[in-house]
């Protein structure tokens, strides 16, 4: 297994950015958040990801963040930065930026305003790829940037240097072996294929898939860590009983917003005071209840 494979495999968690109201990122807060992901031995641990909020801070913030989960990792754990940006010299830049603040790899939505075309999106990943010595991720995240890699495209950027893996949203589980084995037939053996949507990631890396891009995986790193040990180990059974376990936070993540719920969460747990960026409003108190009748199934609360 080539190095590049080894890093987008297994379980990466995203943990979230605590900053404050005017978008200045609490350095503490995210050593304490990798920090806790380090130590419990994920796979790898992706900064500013959607779940990191990356989309609302500027360059100086994303540099600070980085530099501050790469000096607390020291190594021990690779490290992802998601660098999307609206602008292919800005993403480049952040990339770069990215690389000189201790990151092990990148990860890559095409964020847009103008809906783009998917030559538009293939010359973007080939400039950005090309402005690091990095291996870098497709980020295909449909509902986020509203647009859908096709096979055929995610083939075509399979063959350009430097970049390793692509991050799909997980397909329904009936649908997922063949939809991976459709993908899988058409990239090279060493190209990595993840999954994120958590509610059914763990049956797509059943199915075949290399990785779980994990929401849930930054804040509660053990119990998706068993889950996704269970599906790399073929347990259907037991992938099934930690389903059962979680079902109650996959049904608050849908009905409320995932990233909404971490926030409400890292608070629920006494880990991180933050609140998410504006527009984005923290979660009513009411709402607090669920939340942390969803956390009890995972025994991270007290009953």
């Amino acid at each position: 297994m080539s190095d590049a494979l080894s890093m987008f495999r297994g379980l990466s968690a995203f943990p979230i950015t605590p900053a404050d109201p005017h978008g200045c990122v609490d350095t503490h807060g995210v050593g304490h958040l990798v920090r806790r992901l380090a130590e419990a031995e994920v796979d790898s641990i992706c900064v500013l990801g959607s779940t990191g909020t990356y989309a609302y801070l500027n360059r100086a913030e994303r540099r600070r963040t980085v530099e501050a989960a790469a000096g607390c990792l020291g190594g021990r754990v690779p490290l992802l930065v998601g660098v999307g940006a609206l602008r292919t010299d800005d993403a480049q830049d952040l990339a770069r930026d990215a690389e000189a603040a201790g990151a092990d790899g990148l990860l890559l939505a095409p964020v847009s305003y103008t809906p783009l075309t998917e030559e538009e999106v293939f010359q973007h990943f080939v400039a950005v790829a090309g402005a690091t010595k990095l291996p870098l991720c497709i980020y295909n995240n449909p509902s986020t940037t509203h647009f859908t890699f096709s096979d055929a495209l995610v083939q075509r950027l399979s063959a350009v240097p430097g970049i390793a893996a692509v991050k799909n949203p997980a397909p329904q589980p009936s649908e997922a072996r063949a939809r991976h084995q459709a993908l899988r037939d058409k990239v090279p053996d060493d190209f990595a294929i993840g999954y994120s949507g958590d509610w059914h990631s763990a049956e797509a890396v059943l199915a075949g898939g290399d990785a779980w891009y994990s929401v849930v995986g930054g804040l509660l790193p053990v119990p998706a860590l068993r889950m996704l040990r269970a599906a790399q180990a073929g347990d259907a059974a037991e992938v099934a009983r930690w389903n059962t376990r979680f079902q109650g936070l996959w049904e608050v993540f849908k009905e409320l917003g995932s990233l909404r719920v971490m926030y409400a969460a890292a608070d629920i747990l006494g880990i991180c005071g933050a609140t998410p960026p504006r527009p984005i409003l923290p979660l009513a108190t009411d709402t607090h209840a669920r939340i942390a009748a969803a956390l009890r199934m995972l025994d991270t609360v007290a009953a």
